[in-house]
């Protein structure tokens, strides 16, 4: 964590972590505690770990409540049931948005001609693949990546293919890929939150076949 970044401390376990590294959630007027993804409302703010077991153990067992009294000082009116559930639909909502922002901007690319050239031409930085890829389309891509010598990396989505083609406005999306750097690190970033909230660890590899270690490009 960088030495400027002001940390802040997880309501539920205690842990101190960079902001970037944790989620917040938000107290509205009304007194209604919802996430804040973007982390962007106004006012004061409960800090959690992305970690959908955690929380949802948390809320099980009554803590989650009592944590966001004492962190907003008792002005919390309502706490809305499945708030490990919201904060995921949260994520995934955010990670799909920005995949739609960069398809709208030129930046996403699909279709397999266009992701191959991509990929052959090593300009690739990141290709994505829906949940229920196939797995000799996604080992095909794999080998294409490795041929190459790109810098790209591939991640698997905790999304499949008909709710990915929905959410881009296309038909039958398994793969996609983007050139841009910055694009990429946009897109990692909004898909590495929603899946490290799941705890997916597996499904993330750099063009030479081995694990990624970390979401930098």
């Amino acid at each position: 964590m960088p030495k400027h970044e002001p940390e802040r401390r997880c309501i539920i376990s205690g842990e101190r972590e960079g902001r970037d590294a944790l989620l917040r959630l938000a107290l509205s007027p009304d007194g209604e505690v919802l996430p804040d993804i973007g982390a962007r409302a106004p006012g004061r703010g409960a800090w959690v770990k992305p970690d959908h077991a955690l929380v949802a153990e948390a809320e099980a067992k009554g803590k989650l409540r009592g944590a966001l009294q004492r962190a907003f000082k008792g002005d919390v009116k309502h706490v809305p049931e499945g708030m490990a559930a919201r904060i995921e639909a949260g994520l995934k909502r955010a990670a799909l948005d920005r995949l739609g922002l960069e398809l709208r901007s030129g930046n996403l690319l699909l279709g397999s001609d266009r992701i191959a050239a991509a990929v052959d031409s090593g300009e690739a930085r990141l290709v994505l693949h829906a949940a229920d890829a196939a797995p000799d389309g996604v080992r095909k891509l794999a080998q294409r990546l490795h041929s190459a010598g790109g810098k790209a990396k591939a991640i698997a989505l905790p999304a499949g293919r008909d709710e990915l083609s929905l959410a881009l406005g296309q038909a039958n999306v398994v793969h996609a890929a983007l050139r841009d750097r910055q694009a990429a690190l946009r897109v990692e970033s909004a898909v590495g939150r929603w899946r490290a909230y799941l705890g997916l660890h597996d499904g993330i590899e750099n063009a030479d076949g081995a694990p990624s270690a970390g979401l930098g490009l």
